[in-house]
């Protein structure tokens, strides 16, 4: 098993707060660069497979967003204003000002795609190529809330509620926790993750400032985002870059909404996309396919 042998890690200390990432080696100018975002419950280390598929043709970076992984975990504010996407899209923008790339492709899985979402509005100029996978726009699937949708997605509503609660009931089993999370979604179980990347979830789950940044995290989704996302929609603000959209054929996205659909309403480049043969977790669930699809996309 391959894990990150082509990769050096960093420390990037960006928007008041600590990031750890993991690079390609090598000079970043050979090939186009490539951003890659995790989601909940994870790490970086959700790329792992596909990393290894793509390191020829990209220059890849995989930060752990802040609150996840061995990225800083500040305190929520009262707004939640420093875990709203655009405070996390501001930090992938530092991080790539860093490590010297002023325009680059992105694509997120999950809360990552929510991140990725508002980095292709709030700095369009950046962002040459966007890739969503299995979400669909929050303010959307928030509006279109139903029974099943509640019971589907019940840590939407539970994560958001005022502090300890959700922290003090996570933590009385949070390893139960998290593999409830990763073997749910329509994925039938945990067998499609590498042990090593299931270790290191369990390793950065069970830290208690974690649960308290994921909550703060969703906290803001339902929050401070959904204002910027209504302030962007009301002054016709679209995503400017073309756009792949991919969702699982298992998943609750398929089920209960019209993912290309709806980004489609939301950008104003081509918008492509396609369910694939997976739950939720289509990165690790189908990595080859996932990595085959990325480079079609985002290679020039």
């Amino acid at each position: 098993m391959h894990w990150f042998e082509d990769f050096e890690t960093r420390q990037l200390d960006v928007n008041g707060t600590r990031l750890f990432a993991r690079v390609s080696h090598g000079a970043c100018g050979r090939r186009p660069a490539l951003l890659l975002l995790h989601g909940f419950p994870q790490t970086h280390v959700l790329w792992n497979r596909v990393a290894h598929a793509l390191v020829n043709d990209f220059y890849l970076v995989m930060p752990d967003l802040r609150g996840y992984g061995d990225s800083g975990k500040p305190a929520g504010l009262p707004d939640h204003r420093n875990y709203s996407k655009r405070s996390m899209a501001q930090d992938m923008v530092e991080v790539m000002d860093l490590l010297g790339l002023a325009r680059f492709g992105v694509c997120g899985h999950d809360r990552g795609g929510r991140v990725a979402h508002r980095l292709a509005l709030d700095h369009p100029g950046r962002v040459s190529k966007l890739c969503l996978i299995d979400i669909a726009p929050t303010l959307d699937m928030y509006a279109a809330t139903s029974f099943e949708f509640a019971q589907a997605y019940y840590h939407w509503f539970h994560l958001i509620q005022p502090a300890p609660l959700p922290e003090t009931m996570m933590g009385g089993n949070p390893l139960a926790y998290l593999h409830h999370k990763l073997g749910g979604w329509g994925t039938g179980g945990m067998d499609h993750i590498e042990p090593a990347a299931l270790a290191e979830y369990e390793r950065c789950f069970l830290k208690p400032d974690t649960i308290h940044a994921v909550c703060e995290d969703y906290r803001a989704s339902a929050g401070i985002d959904l204002e910027h996302d209504r302030a962007s929609r009301a002054d016709g603000q679209k995503i400017a870059c073309d756009t792949l959209v991919l969702w699982g054929e298992r998943g609750v996205v398929q089920r209960l909404f019209k993912p290309l659909a709806l980004w489609q309403a939301q950008c104003a480049g081509q918008v492509s996309g396609k369910a694939m043969a997976a739950g939720h977790f289509i990165p690790e669930e189908l990595p080859h396919e996932t990595a085959h699809l990325l480079r079609a996309f985002f290679l020039p």
